[in-house]
């Protein structure tokens, strides 16, 4: 299928090329244009958009909050708009590339289509503004979010070699579970933790995140092995360099098992939340209510493991 944006200009193209051939990014000059614009996009959205629209959604909230609270605010904002628009696009392709469902597990490792690549690029274009707000504001996203933002930048342009770019676009699937992580964090912050609506979103949270980081994620991972090792182990074909397969390979295990992890603290963080409070008796043998503390807001810090980690949340 091909790419549905407007085509790259021509000295665009080869503007990019001398960039692209030293670093074996083979398909990245007909992707530079939509990288760019997606980088200026939401950067305009974390500048402008996310101020305007949050003072006046929560004239109340937005303008008394903290310099560093007001950032993550923003960066949450940015990353709602990201994921429905990547996640819809994802869906779109996986459904419309016709090309892209035929593929056998060669085409899969090294094969291509320009839709693929355009949903890749999207999601290069988030990376590359994540790891720039990640150096700006470092004393509140910390070190891990930085990691975070260069490692996920650097594994989903490695897909314009392209090598299983198939994959890259089925992992983006693991954003579903994203917009509720934002919203569970500004129900937070506007005053409604242990409400109603947080609850039914927590439901939907743990849902979409163990349906599509933990099954479907799962699934995927099975799949990426079975079609490099039989890429490494087959004759003739095009060769899979062993620090690109082992970079590959040992991010997806790592981030597997970090879903398990963030899915069971989760858990337990969504329950804390609807805790009702119990009962005790002091040194008088007077009956106290008490409640077990929460902690801190957030569910868990994302680390910095691989490719399209979850939102933070604190």
């Amino acid at each position: 299928m091909r790419d549905p944006f407007l085509g790259p200009p021509d000295s665009l193209v080869k503007a990019a090329e001398p960039i692209a051939k030293s670093l074996a990014l083979r398909t990245l000059p007909f992707h530079v244009h939509e990288i760019l614009p997606v980088f200026c996009f939401y950067e305009f959205i974390n500048r402008v958009v996310s101020p305007y629209v949050s003072t006046r959604l929560a004239p109340k909230v937005y303008p008394q909050l903290s310099r560093k609270t007001k950032i993550n605010w923003n960066v949450h904002f940015v990353s709602m708009v990201q994921s429905c628009f990547i996640n819809t696009l994802a869906l779109w392709v996986i459904y419309a590339d016709k090309e892209r469902m035929q593929m056998s597990w060669k085409e899969r490792v090294w094969g291509y289509t320009g839709a693929g690549g355009m949903v890749q690029a999207f999601a290069a274009g988030y990376f590359a503004w994540d790891l720039l707000v990640s150096l700006q504001d470092i004393d509140v996203h910390g070190w891990g979010a930085l990691a975070h933002a260069a490692s996920a930048l650097t594994v989903s342009m490695m897909g314009f070699r392209p090598f299983v770019n198939y994959y890259g676009l089925n992992f983006i699937l693991y954003e579903l579970s994203t917009p509720f992580l934002n919203i569970h964090w500004w129900l937070d912050k506007v005053g409604m933790t242990g409400s109603t609506l947080q609850l039914v979103n927590g439901i939907a949270l743990l849902t979409t995140f163990g349906g599509s980081r933990l099954i479907w994620g799962t699934y995927q991972n099975y799949m990426l092995y079975q079609d490099i090792w039989r890429a490494v182990q087959t004759p003739g074909e095009l060769p899979v360099p062993s620090w690109l397969a082992i970079a590959y390979l040992v991010s997806t295990t790592a981030l597997s098992g970090l879903n398990y992890y963030w899915f069971a603290r989760m858990v337990q963080t969504v329950a804390k939340r609807f805790e009702k409070p119990n009962e005790t008796r002091d040194v008088t043998g007077k009956k106290r209510r008490y409640s077990i503390p929460q902690g801190p807001s957030s569910m868990v810090s994302a680390p910095p493991a691989s490719l399209y980690l979850p939102a933070k949340i604190d």
